[in-house]
Parts: C-alpha cells; structure tokens; sequence
C-alpha cells in the first residue's frame, strides 16, 4: 500500500505557473503507474495527465496539452506536475492517484490509491 501527499498548491495569476509535488510512502513509487486529477467546485473529477512506471510514457488530457507537463523521480518517489501558461478555468483541486499495472492510465476507477488534494487558484 502507498500514502500520497500533494503540495505546492496555491494563489497564482492567469498565465503564471505553479509547480505541484506529489510524495509517495510506505512503498517505492516505481511500482505504480500515476496520474493527476482535479475537481472544480460543481464539476466533476476530470483526468489531467498520467506518466508510466518508468517516465518513458505520458498521456495528457486535451485541455491541458502543450502547457502542463507530468514527470516522476522514482528516486525521490515523488510526482511532480509542472503548470504553465495557466488559466482561471485550471481553478480545481488536484490530486495524485496510483495504481500498479503498466503504461498510462485516464479513468478514475483505474486509480487504487488518492491522496488528499491541494487547491489551485488562477486569478484573472
């Protein structure tokens, strides 16, 4: 079993960036494939971008290509979720899910494991 922390959440302006760390415990990180959600109040959990075991492979939801990038450390066992060029429409809670298995997954229910969340905010 694996714990998830988020971080580095917060109050930014439209077009900066914003840099989300996601730390995994009680397991190494390179025995799951791992992705990054967000909510927005009244909407539902949506995919943002997932990254295999190794690094080798991304998968990005449509909304976010070309200015959000996933990346991992397995050594660190950490996620991270690089943001820029970001929009008051990025305002959601984003959370970090794992699951073991291979390649990259974009469905909720093929994430076993969730952290809590921490909150973005773009201003315009």
């Amino acid at each position: 079993q694996v714990q998830l922390v988020e971080s580095g959440g917060g109050l930014v302006q439209a077009g900066g960036s914003l840099r989300l760390s996601c730390a995994a415990s009680g397991r190494t990180l390179s025995s799951y494939v791992m992705g990054w959600f967000r909510q927005a109040p009244g909407k539902e959990r949506e995919f943002v971008a997932s990254i295999s075991r190794s690094g080798s492979t991304t998968l990005y939801a449509d909304s976010v290509k070309g200015r959000f990038t996933i990346s991992r450390d397995n050594a660190k066992n950490t996620v991270y979720l690089q943001m820029n060029s970001l929009k008051p429409e990025d305002t959601a809670v984003y959370s970090c899910a794992a699951d073991t298995g291979w390649g990259t997954r974009s469905t909720e229910n093929e994430y076993t494991y969730w952290g809590q969340g921490t909150q973005v905010t773009v201003s315009t």
